[in-house]
């Protein structure tokens, strides 16, 4: 019931003076008026102990909502958050079941395989609106890992502190997440950069959100490589990015959903974990390693230039990468600089017309047989190459066992059941080159024809 105005109320009881002037006319009783009078205070009474019940039930209705805690289930997770949205936990999930199949391997090497790619329980939450935890369990492999493990403090728009283990800010599509990329796997320029690690960032937009800086201290990796839950060396990695979107504020611009910028990082390396343990194809096969006995010892840098743009349904990412490293064969050995480098260029195209993101499609309509929709369709192709430095042959690495190129091309069909269920179809084929050392038919299987890898996968990611 609406609560009563003080016009209102006055206005009811006028009415019901009004309404017995008539009377007053006919009798005038003194005594009667007095009666007439003690109704009307009686009346008003009633009226005022109504709107205090009123205003006590909306009293009442506004302090439980808000108290009371909101629980949100939708594709992106299960959400529990306070009243005020200050304090919440979120909990996601991620599924991802992979088919490979190769062709015309020489039959030599067993590799077609079916494979839990990534199995995660995502935790994070946000507290004091400002403080903010990430928890990434994996529990695809061999063994239960800690993905992500890291907490934020939100100084401002320009200013974002994070503190733990986390994605190293060099590799453009490295950074993107597992759930949305292009292709199931992600191109060879990958091998190139660090994964996760330890350390310390700050990062921020400026110039009205135009520009995107990242500066970080990093525990230190060999190329393609994650950290464990400790890091004891003296040799850390300084790591440095900056992204700039400048036409992010025009709408309708041509180049709105442009972003280019620069990565790098800028550190020492010893020891055999400091290079990197292998470089894979899209196929997740070896295609070069260094020797047993190879260390790093000394300084290591990374260049890369890089952009992304989406307008409407078209969606390209492009990056390259040159990885320098200092090896010497043996502990005693001369010590030599390495430049390994990678670059890619890839596309994708929504067919059913939803806009293509850098955080993945989201379909129109969901499939569903029974009202004839069918989600959301994207074309996807590929190139990269990937060059070893000849200077590693044969001193740090074996000629015999070892490509030192990778080129390779992929297509691919992603079918978005929903916003949370996508099935992948890749086809990848690598073409590898050798070091003039190189003997006419490698040592290695792998390596003694082209890569021609179909790759299906059925994710679940909320």
């Amino acid at each position: 019931m609406r609560t009563l105005t003080p016009a209102l109320r006055s206005a009811l009881v006028v009415s019901f003076l009004f309404a017995g002037l008539p009377a007053l006319r006919a009798q005038s009783n003194s005594s009667e008026i007095q009666a007439l009078r003690a109704q009307i205070e009686q009346l008003d009474a009633k009226l005022r102990i109504l709107e205090r019940k009123n205003e006590i039930k909306e009293e009442a209705a506004a302090t439980a909502a808000s108290t009371t805690p909101k629980i949100t289930i939708n594709d992106k997770g299960f959400t529990l958050a306070s009243a005020d949205g200050a304090n919440s936990v979120k909990i996601r999930g991620l599924v991802q079941l992979d088919s490979r199949l190769f062709f015309n391997d020489g039959g030599g090497v067993v590799n077609n395989a079916f494979i839990l790619r990534r199995a995660r329980l995502i935790s994070e939450g946000v507290f004091a609106k400002n403080y903010s935890f990430q928890l990434v369990t994996e529990f695809g492999g061999s063994a239960v890992t800690i993905q992500d493990a890291n907490f934020g403090i939100n100084v401002a728009p320009s200013l974002q502190l994070k503190f733990g283990k986390f994605k190293s800010p060099v590799g453009l599509e490295l950074l993107q997440s597992d759930s949305w990329t292009f292709f199931n796997e992600r191109s060879i320029v990958t091998n190139l950069v660090p994964n996760r690690d330890l350390g310390v960032q700050a990062s921020g937009d400026l110039l009205n959100g135009t520009l995107n800086y990242t500066l970080g201290i990093f525990g230190g990796l060999g190329d393609g490589g994650s950290t464990t839950n400790a890091d004891f060396d003296n040799e850390k990695d300084a790591v440095a990015r900056l992204i700039a979107t400048p036409f992010k504020n025009d709408a309708g611009a041509l180049l709105q959903g442009l972003s280019f910028g620069v990565s790098g990082s800028l550190g020492r390396e010893k020891t055999a974990a400091g290079r990197t343990a292998g470089y894979r194809t899209d196929g997740q096969q070896t295609f070069f390693s260094y020797a047993a006995s190879t260390i790093a010892d000394g300084q290591n840098w990374r260049f890369s230039p890089q952009f992304d743009f989406r307008n409407g349904s078209l969606g390209l990412l492009g990056e390259y990468v040159v990885s320098a490293v200092n090896v010497r064969p043996s502990a005693t050995g001369l010590k030599t600089e390495l430049q390994n480098k990678a670059w890619q260029l890839a596309a994708g195209y929504v067919l059913t017309g939803e806009s293509s993101s850098y955080a993945g499609v989201v379909p129109s309509t969901n499939f569903d047989l029974a009202a004839g929709t069918w989600g959301a369709f994207e074309a996807v192709a590929r190139y990269s190459d990937l060059r070893v430095d000849d200077n590693a042959f044969p001193v740090f690495a074996s000629a015999a066992s070892n490509a030192n190129r990778a080129k390779a091309i992929g297509v691919g069909l992603n079918w978005y059941l929903a916003k949370s269920v996508v099935f992948k179809i890749d086809y990848y084929q690598t073409k590898f080159g050798f070091n003039v050392a190189a003997p006419a038919v490698p040592a290695t299987q792998i390596l003694r024809q082209d890569e021609k890898a179909f790759i299906t996968r059925f994710q679940l990611a909320f």
